[in-house]
């Protein structure tokens, strides 16, 4: 379901339910994008699944809180939530210095760094500037991995897309030399069928400046209690091992960082 559609009475109560203490809340409601795989994304029963859900589903239920999820397009994700259409953020967000102009957030819930794929053919086996001088690269339109890609590769033409399928498809039908995104998104993407067109050739160090200091929930300015009861819930599953399998079913890796 669409935030998109969500009736003013709807949106009303939701408004109100954010004034609450963040103790005294018993539902939310969650936005993601339902379009980045593995992190969220739409399943073949319709039921939006990935990391961030299950992360989130999570943390819900640490806290003892009734979530209900719905999609919002990943431009329309900070606005949405200023204007009260949904009361929290779980959606592979970064914690950037910019967004926290806009709304608070958690602590990290995981920190994986920005990683390039190429297409199996190509000859580009460095992921240095001068290796991909002039090169056409694409990426995911407003995230720090478009950013990342502007301020390294300035000497690239970078090309940003709306969502992450649709770079996809185009370095899949050779209109693109490199794609840059998350190391989760990218590796699930090669190992599958779909992205059998395509290979990494190396990830870059994680560079606060840029990156910012990882993925949080986002909830409104005013509202950094409820941030601090995510805060808490994501230390609590990473002790009591919920977080590890949930890792393990997406990632060899683990994707908590630091």
């Amino acid at each position: 379901m669409s935030f998109a559609r969500i009736a003013l009475a709807t949106l009303m109560s939701f408004t109100a339910a954010s004034a609450l203490q963040a103790d005294e809340i018993t539902k939310l409601r969650i936005a993601t994008e339902g379009a980045y795989p593995p992190f969220n994304f739409t399943g073949s029963d319709g039921v939006l699944t990935g990391f961030d859900v299950e992360i989130g589903n999570a943390l819900c239920a640490e806290m003892k809180i009734e979530c209900e999820w719905g999609t919002q397009e990943w431009d329309g994700m900070i606005p949405g939530l200023v204007a009260g259409k949904y009361d929290a953020i779980i959606a592979s967000m970064s914690i950037t210095e910019e967004r926290l102009e806009r709304i608070s957030f958690s602590r990290s819930y995981y920190n994986t760094p920005s990683t390039i794929a190429v297409p199996k053919d190509s000859t580009v086996s460095e992921i240095t500037p001068e290796a991909l001088e002039g090169l056409l690269i694409g990426a995911q339109g407003g995230t720090t991995h478009s950013v990342v890609a502007e301020e390294i590769y300035s000497d690239a033409d970078v090309s940003l897309y709306p969502t992450s399928e649709e770079y996809k498809l185009d370095i899949e039908n050779g209109r693109l030399d490199a794609v840059i995104d998350d190391l989760g998104v990218l590796q699930s993407w090669v190992d599958s069928e779909a992205g059998s067109c395509c290979k990494i050739i190396g990830s870059l160090p994680i560079q606060p400046e840029l990156h910012g200091q990882g993925i949080g929930v986002g909830v409104r300015q005013g509202q950094e209690e409820l941030a601090d009861r995510f805060s808490q819930a994501i230390l609590a599953i990473r002790e009591n091992g919920t977080y590890k399998t949930i890792n393990d079913k997406y990632f060899s890796q683990d994707a908590f960082g630091e």
